[in-house]
């Protein structure tokens, strides 16, 4: 097969975005499994590359048509000389980081990348830069014509979806309606099946409020909206349950009979992925017409420029990429030819794969 060709953002330039990249990208087995395309500055990445203390050799272009196979290659988005102030939230990190992903989307919705990796960035440097969107999922829900997508934290057979993303909190149960849940639990459903090669998957929905409303005394969006939402959606073939408390759904290990959760805020669907997988997960957004993953920390300024942030998160979300890309070819190829066998994906933990040094 062809190897998927993976283009990544910087993100922010005073984070750790280009720490994490160079390190994964140190292991030249990964070009194996993928041709690497950094939207950057070959300054930038030479700048990070010198702090990091790595040999990192690289095919410096001005546009995608000229990457290589066997180099990762550094896309020039811009010449311009970079103020770097690094572990500082700045309008210079905001700008750059948004400079690389509108490039890096532009190639991705021409098709000439396969599938996107994007590195974190820092909300308050994107306002600096007037980034009109809270953060990624919204934006790539916007450049790639979805009308929806879902959010989802992916570790292992672990898998948190989001019903609302980057909202307050106040204004979440505004937003819990039977119409957007349905939409989120199909697109969830479509996505197991397309992304993850799941037949048949089970869906379990959290509740709201605590102890899912207590029958109405805590609340009665349970009631009106989340449980008509499961209802309709198991009228339509789909193995859903809920509406679950999520204190006990997490704390009882409950989570592990179901390939999915869809959670209804975001820090009730992250707060325990994090406690189960901090520094090993990633972010997927499901529901788009194009792969993208991310890992699943922020720019971590305490720890820019000091050479100690972990690249598990973001080698996983590269695996997940490559992944994803070939599972959707697999699935697209057996929906015409169903006698088709799928070829094997690659498994960060299998060392048949990846040599790990």
């Amino acid at each position: 097969m062809t190897k998927p060709i993976i283009g990544i953002t910087i993100g922010d330039l005073n984070g750790i975005g280009l720490e994490v990249i160079l390190k994964t990208f140190q292991n030249e087995q990964l070009l194996n499994n993928c041709t690497p395309v950094i939207y950057g500055s070959s300054k930038v990445v030479s700048y990070h590359k010198n702090i990091v203390g790595i040999e990192f050799a690289f095919n410096a272009i001005r546009s995608v048509d000229q990457a290589t196979d066997d180099r990762v290659n550094v896309v020039n988005c811009w010449q311009d000389n970079v103020n770097i102030s690094l572990g500082k939230a700045t309008e210079h990190g905001g700008k750059y980081a948004y400079q690389s992903l509108e490039w890096a989307v532009k190639d991705l919705q021409a098709g000439l990348i396969d599938a996107l990796v994007t590195a974190p960035i820092n909300k308050e440097a994107m306002q600096m830069a007037n980034f009109p969107f809270p953060g990624h999922t919204e934006y790539l829900t916007q450049a790639l014509g979805a009308r929806e997508s879902v959010m989802m934290l992916v570790h292992d057979e672990l898998r948190v979806a989001l019903a609302t993303n980057h909202l307050p909190l106040r204004a979440v149960p505004a937003k819990i309606t039977k119409e957007l849940l349905l939409q989120k639990i199909n697109l969830l459903h479509e996505s197991l099946c397309m992304d993850f090669g799941i037949d048949r998957p089970t869906i379990a929905v959290l509740g709201l409020n605590p102890h899912a409303g207590d029958g109405g005394l805590l609340g009665m969006e349970e009631e009106q909206q989340i449980r008509p939402a499961v209802i309709e959606a198991k009228k339509g073939g789909k193995l859903v349950m809920g509406p679950f408390p999520a204190d006990g759904f997490f704390g009882s290990g409950q989570y592990r009979k179901y390939d999915a959760i869809l959670a209804m805020y975001h820090d009730q669907g992250l707060a325990p992925f994090k406690a189960l997988s901090f520094g090993n997960g990633v972010n997927y957004t499901a529901g788009l017409s194009a792969v993208r993953t991310s890992p699943d920390h922020g720019t971590a300024y305490d720890l820019a420029g000091k050479n100690g942030a972990d690249p598990t998160s973001f080698r996983n979300a590269l695996f997940m990429a490559i992944d994803i890309t070939r599972q959707r070819r697999d699935y697209k190829d057996m929906r015409a030819n169903p006698l088709r066998i799928r070829e094997k994906p690659i498994d960060s933990d299998d060392g048949n794969d990846i040599i790990e040094e």
